[in-house]
Order: C-alpha cells, then sequence, then structure tokens
C-alpha cells in the first residue's frame, strides 16, 4: 500500500531589472541538490496568496522588494519523497541589493545565458517558458 507523498507548494519569482537580465541563485552546497543554480521563491505558508509567498520569500532570501506580476508557468514535480507544485511568476525588482542570504552567490544574467548554468530538473520547463516568453519581455519593458 503506497502512502501518499507529502504536497508542497513553492512560490517562484523570475526577477527581471531593467536590463532585462533575470536574477538567479546558487544553492548551499548542503542538502538535495546542493551547488546548483535556481529562480529564487519558498514554501507557500498556510493561507498565505501565492504572491504574497514570492514577496515575503526573496525578501527573507534575497533582501530586496519586488513586484509580483503575471504567472509565468506551474511546475508539478514529484521527488522521491515528496512533490512540489512550483507557481512561477514573472517579477519586477523594485529595491534593495540581491544578497544571498540563504544561497551561496546572486548573479543577473541573460535570459539566453542560463544554459549555462546547472538547474534542478525541475527548472528546466521554467527556462523554456522565459525563453518562450522572451519577446514579451522586451516589448513589456
Amino acid at each position: 500500500m503506497s502512502s501518499e507523498l507529502p504536497f508542497q507548494v513553492i512560490g517562484v519569482g523570475v526577477v527581471r531589472n531593467g536590463a532585462g537580465e533575470v536574477l538567479i541563485d546558487q544553492r548551499l552546497n548542503e542538502g538535495l541538490l546542493g551547488g546548483l543554480w535556481e529562480f529564487p521563491g519558498g514554501k507557500q505558508e498556510p493561507g498565505e496568496l501565492i504572491d504574497e509567498t514570492i514577496r515575503r520569500e526573496l525578501a527573507e532570501e534575497l533582501a530586496i522588494e519586488v513586484e509580483v506580476g503575471e504567472e509565468l508557468i506551474v511546475v508539478e514535480h514529484a521527488y522521491s519523497h515528496k512533490r512540489l507544485c512550483f507557481v512561477v511568476h514573472l517579477c519586477t525588482w523594485l529595491s534593495g541589493e540581491p544578497q544571498p542570504l540563504a544561497s551561496q552567490q546572486v548573479r543577473w544574467v541573460r535570459p539566453e545565458q542560463l544554459g549555462e548554468y546547472p538547474f534542478p530538473a525541475a527548472n528546466a520547463q521554467i527556462i523554456a517558458a522565459l525563453l518562450g516568453a522572451g519577446t514579451s519581455f522586451a516589448a513589456a519593458s
């Protein structure tokens, strides 16, 4: 008899700056997926709206303020020990210099450079959606 895997919703922010770059951070070496790069975000708290989750997590982990915009993609990913649902929103960087408070380092990169960084498997769909939305980025800014 199989038991249900724990399920967690993760709010993820694809943060853009005025130059059209996106913010990524490198996970700490400890633990699962250590050392890989990711888009910042974190676990949704009970009763919290997803845009509140993204704003809170980016303030806690990177010391930045963002405006949470449109949803980019929703990605479900199952690991051996849990199931995650990544709700990914495009965000605009408002203020604060990004600090790696919960990661090794943070970096602004051009979307077409994302392939040069090792990301967890679940991020491949986010990157594909981001690159697919690339033309609307230029139009929106």
